[in-house]
């Protein structure tokens, strides 16, 4: 800490002014982020897990139709804050972003309410089968889900790296504390989204969509209130330069396309690069050079060095921040797979379930959706035991303070992953001889096979994102360029939105390819007559590909290293990150 008390990382308040530590962020302004991640989820998942029952049986949509449109709209929601983000980057910053996007959610939440409640405005039915929708019945429903997609833009990597920002990564103490936020994080997360599974699906398929709709609309206002409670204690963090992170990263590769002619020098200290004074006076962190993307370097060649130059060189800091963002892609790209499998939750898991019986007792029935809940309380009770007991018995071992490495945290996701598909083929493939051997055709009839047959699966999935979900939003965040923090974090968004949509091109290029020359389509209108088990089958495989092409990708990553620099006095306090080394075929 300083002498005065104020944060070190420059972080300030709304009105541009320092602030002191001991007033301001910590868990203290946490709380408030944590509040309203529970209440956003909540309406979030309220919508979207059972989405694809609303648009079958409300709507009147097939199969194929319904999962195709379920996983276009959760890629344009994943897929929209790379724009909030880039807005948040280059203008408004985190806060302003959110609270404008946070308007345009809430607008999007009361039109889809209104959608499903008003009697003009959806699809009447008649002892429980609907009529097919109007256009503009349709049109409003879904121009809802949109806002809400546009609206998620630019409130889901801000709130998230907004919470991040107010531990001081300069002083050890909270440091430290930011090692558990992200767990805490998702775990408000899971919350909301358990109480959305468990108690909201069942009032939307039992006592009406409206009020099923409406209860979380109520909740996201009341969250947004809780949320400018905590204004006072939020620390804000400014930009270090007025140039667009998106300028330097073209400018970087525009130089070393321009010098593809030059040789590099062998020794990188004669790259170009700014006194460390510099960036001990504008408050940024000193990158390390790095081999990879060797041809890069040429971005960074001293002027003498390059003939007829008409621009400045870029600095080795502005070429290791490209390194960056292009080493994070590469990882993104073997997160697509695992991100396809996710989006089963919401989609064909939810319409396996519809087929089982589903009652408790002799008749409660609960909606095939709500098994949803289990991903979350796996989660929920996951995350707690992963916090306090695995990552210090793994800290002992390895010395890491996050206990394993962030790479090893994603690998370790992945394979679960494998496992819970694994499980999902051979479950169905149970349905299918249970379906042959009842002789069940009609897509109504009701298989006699429990539900709960599908749990092993959900729970699997949930404790796989302990690992994989969390790790990922850490990552992308933990190895963004300094000015690049939520743009970043949509690497994360953007992998899930890209997964949803290679799931909808799956489904439809599976239903296309198998349903030729008269036969029975994998994921057919009728589900009792389709192999869905095949098409687990074909996950289950390029899966375990995308683990291999993982491995690879993790032994080729670097992980950032960076000065963190201080002025004290007439002192610089250097703290170093490390390279970390490979055991067992993880970069570490």
């Amino acid at each position: 800490m300083d002498e005065k008390g104020y944060t070190q990382d420059g972080t300030v308040n709304l009105r541009r002014q320092p602030v002191l530590s001991s007033k301001t962020g910590k868990w203290r302004a946490c709380a408030f982020l944590v509040a309203y991640e529970a209440f956003e989820r909540m309406a979030f998942y309220a919508v979207a897990s059972n989405l694809v029952v609303y648009l079958t049986k409300e709507l009147r949509e097939d199969n194929v139709a319904s999962v195709r449109n379920v996983n276009n709209w959760s890629g344009a929601v994943w897929m929209t804050p790379i724009l909030g983000a880039y807005i948040a980057d280059s203008y408004l910053g985190r806060f302003w972003t959110f609270t404008l996007s946070s308007i345009i959610y809430v607008l999007g939440m009361v039109q889809l309410t209104l959608a499903v409640s008003v009697k003009f405005l959806k699809p009447t039915c008649i002892n429980g089968v609907c009529n097919k929708a109007t256009t503009s019945q349709i049109a409003f429903f879904y121009s809802s889900l949109y806002i809400i997609a546009i609206g998620a833009g630019g409130t889901k990597t801000n709130i998230s790296t907004f919470g991040a920002d107010q531990f001081d990564d300069f002083d050890p103490d909270e440091k430290r504390l930011k090692v558990s936020f992200f767990n805490w994080w998702m775990f408000s997360s899971f919350f909301g989204a358990l109480v959305a599974t468990l108690c909201l699906l069942y009032i939307q398929e039992n006592l009406g969509w409206g009020l099923g709709y409406g209860i979380p609309t109520g909740g996201l206002i009341l969250s947004l209130v809780i949320f400018y409670i905590g204004t006072p204690m939020y620390r804000h963090k400014m930009r270090k330069t007025n140039i667009s992170p998106a300028t330097d990263f073209f400018h970087v590769v525009r130089a070393a396309i321009a010098n593809r002619r030059c040789e590099l020098p062998r020794d990188s200290s004669e790259l170009h690069e700014l006194d460390l004074q510099h960036y001990v006076e504008n408050g940024k962190r000193q990158v390390y050079h790095t081999p990879n993307f060797r041809f890069l370097d040429k971005g960074a060649l001293k002027e003498d060095k390059v003939s007829n130059s008409k621009r400045p060189p870029c600095t080795i800091t502005q070429v290791e921040e490209v390194k960056l963002v292009l080493g994070m892609g590469m990882i993104w790209v073997v997160t697509l797979i695992p991100s396809t499998i996710w989006a089963q939750i919401n989609t064909l898991f939810v319409k396996q379930g519809t087929t089982l019986d589903r009652r408790i007792g002799s008749s409660f029935q609960i909606p095939a959706a709500s098994l949803g809940g289990f991903v979350t309380l796996s989660m929920l009770i996951s995350v707690p035991m992963y916090d306090r007991y695995f990552v210090p018995l793994m800290r002992k071992r390895t010395k890491n303070p996050r206990g394993i490495t962030l790479l090893q945290r994603l690998g370790t996701g992945f394979a679960i992953q494998i496992v819970a598909i694994t499980i999902a083929c051979l479950v169905e493939v149970r349905r299918m001889k249970c379906i042959k051997s009842h002789d069940v055709l009609d897509p109504d009839d009701v298989i006699p096979m429990t539900i709960f047959w599908l749990l092993p699966q959900y729970i699997l999935l949930g404790v796989a994102d302990v690992f994989n979900a969390i790790g990922l939003l850490e990552f992308f965040y933990d190895q963004s360029p300094e000015d690049m923090q939520s743009l970043g974090t949509t690497f994360f968004t953007s992998g899930i939105g890209v997964g949803n949509f290679l799931n909808s091109l799956l489904v439809t290029t599976v239903d296309k390819v198998t349903s030729r020359g008269g036969n029975k389509s994998w994921i057919g209108k009728n589900l009792n007559e389709s192999h869905l088990d095949y098409y687990y089958g074909f996950l289950m495989l390029i899966s375990i590909l995308n683990f291999g092409a993982f491995l690879w990708a993790s032994n080729k990553y670097v992980y950032k290293r960076e000065l963190n620099v201080e002025a004290n006095h007439q002192s610089l306090e250097i703290e170093c990150k490390p390279l970390e080394v490979v055991p067992l075929g993880l970069q570490v």
